[in-house]
């Protein structure tokens, strides 16, 4: 027995033959669009605590719950010693940079401060950035004499933490490079304080064919 093709082109036609009125169409619409707005408002007003509001579920009274103890957030390895926190174990800051410096190091060094301090600090240290020749407020310049007598550790610290209106760099920056930009900074101080007596006789020798 063969099987009855013209069948489901025969319920095609007659479903085609369905037409709903116009009228229908809308109110169908119209309540669909109740029922969604009646949604979102019940998810909007639901049940729910304030910030630091009072909670009588807790004994304690506190809505808001505290940090379990001894949690930290999986991105912050907590790490000691010089390299990682610019201390030396009684907590001074350390004087030297307690990496091994080589022309890598400062390559690197000069690209990241170029990135992420050039904009405010400028790209000899001067404190004259991009952003301040627009109005921001100017750091310090690294080539004073204070600045250039301040311990290493100094400049690793406020990378980390930040300091006055410099946010903290920790999670953008890591301790390497942190390194990096403090010998490039070393650099930049050498470079904007050096004595014509203190050149390299072939640096001093092109100088002197260039005057």
């Amino acid at each position: 027995m063969q099987p009855n093709k013209k069948e489901p082109q025969s319920k095609k036609r007659a479903c085609s033959r369905l037409k709903l009125p116009a009228s229908v169409k809308v109110l169908a619409i119209a309540l669909l669009v109740l029922l969604l707005s009646a949604c979102q408002n019940n998810m909007r007003n639901q049940p729910r605590y304030k910030p630091l509001a009072r909670s009588e579920f807790f004994p304690d009274g506190m809505a808001s719950r505290p940090i379990p103890p001894n949690t930290i957030p999986q991105s912050l390895e907590l790490q000691e010693g010089p390299f990682y926190t610019g201390r030396d174990e009684a907590g001074q800051l350390v004087q030297q940079i307690p990496v091994s410096l080589t022309l890598q190091i400062l390559e690197r060094g000069q690209e990241r401060y170029d990135i992420f301090c050039s904009p405010c600090h400028g790209f000899v240290g001067d404190g004259q950035g991009m952003i301040v020749q627009r109005g921001f407020a100017a750091p310090p310049s690294f080539n004073t004499d204070r600045l250039r007598q301040t311990p290493a550790g100094h400049y690793f610290d406020v990378i980390t933490n930040g300091f006055g209106q410099m946010y903290a760099y920790a999670y953008r920056i890591e301790p390497a490079d942190r390194w990096a930009i403090v010998a490039y900074i070393r650099a930049l101080q050498l470079s904007q304080n050096i004595q014509q007596q203190d050149l390299p006789p072939d640096i001093l020798q092109q100088l002197e064919a260039g005057q």
